[in-house]
């Protein structure tokens, strides 16, 4: 990890951040072209504006998760807190503004400090700047970084545990074997007898799903394509946003939401140097929001060195909330 000496760090404690690759985005985004079905990883929707554009689909109606996990958080907010102990750091993977966190540090005894992970850097700072205002006692150390890979935490004064939060079912844009390495990942990193506190979604209704991820705002198409102009912006690509058009899919058979970009027509594109062709009808993959059962995800958890400890779901069995421990 580098430090970024020119930023202003104002209240924050410490800043880190893994340097931002060009080269490997770049090379992400050829090789996701390059296959018969074109791909884009999810994690490149989140520059600044993707992650200012996910946060107003967090407040959309027909978009159930953030609500539901929220009144989860806020109803079992003091279960968490006693399963927690004193004098804990959260880690944060993925902690986009840093809202949901806050419910737990409110209930925290003497928490000693939040670690916030988030690609997006800009994005994080202000977050992690806002938080470390209202919380003035707190050691708040942000980490601009891809958090699905490993990366040293810093040291927290005062840490008595660590205790991982992974919030937003985030865990569901994750290929099985994916996740299963992902939470191996984390386990190392947050240690012997620490915890994780995740958000997964369950499986439900199609219609539910359907009206979620295709919203009548137009907001989650908004996102979808801006991954596009997050490519033309950093590779000097020429997408034609108007070219594409936004499709959400479910896939009972892998028990999954897929995201597309479909190209309305033929239609020739320039990506860091080389030409990809695109046939009417034809889409790029960008993303997979995978739903569990409780059963299925216990499964998984326990693949990847984890014992489920206590979980939590609403009253409509929408959201699920984990207490995991490390094996």
């Amino acid at each position: 990890m580098s430090d970024a000496a020119e930023i202003d760090l104002g209240p924050l404690h410490d800043y880190y951040e893994i340097e931002y690759a060009v080269e490997d985005f770049r090379a992400a985004i050829l090789a996701g072209l390059s296959q018969p079905q074109k791909r884009i990883l999810s994690k490149y929707f989140y520059d600044e504006r993707g992650s200012r554009l996910f946060e107003q689909i967090t407040q959309l109606p027909e978009y159930y998760p953030t609500r539901t996990e929220t009144a989860l958080l806020r109803a079992h907010a003091a279960e968490f807190a006693e399963l927690i102990g004193p004098h804990a750091s959260l880690v944060e993977f993925g902690s986009g503004s840093s809202t949901k966190v806050r419910i737990l540090l409110d209930a925290l005894e003497a928490p000693s400090g939040y670690v916030p992970i988030d690609i997006s850097r800009d994005h994080l700072i202000e977050s992690a700047k806002d938080l470390a205002e209202a919380y003035p006692d707190l050691m708040v150390v942000p980490i601009a970084a891809d958090y699905t890979k490993p990366l040293k935490l810093p040291e927290i004064a005062n840490e008595l545990v660590r205790i991982g939060f992974f919030s937003g079912s985030t865990i569901g844009n994750f290929l099985y074997a994916e996740a299963v390495d992902f939470l191996r990942t984390a386990a190392t990193e947050l240690g012997t007898d620490n915890g994780l506190l995740i958000g997964v979604d369950l499986k439900k209704d199609e219609a539910i799903l359907h009206a979620a991820y295709n919203d009548a705002a137009g907001i989650t198409a908004q996102f979808n394509l801006n991954i596009l102009r997050h490519i033309n912006r950093e590779l000097d690509a020429d997408f034609d946003l108007d070219g594409f058009s936004h499709d959400a899919r479910w896939r009972p058979e892998e028990g999954r939401v897929e995201m597309h970009l479909v190209s309305k027509h033929s239609q020739t594109v320039l990506v860091g140097g080389q030409v990809f062709e695109f046939a009417e009808g034809e889409s790029i993959h960008t993303e997979d929001s995978h739903k569990y059962t409780v059963e299925e995800f216990h499964a998984l958890a326990a693949e990847a060195g984890w014992r489920a400890f206590r979980h939590w779901t609403d009253a409509d069995d929408l959201f699920s909330i984990h207490y995991l421990r490390v094996a």
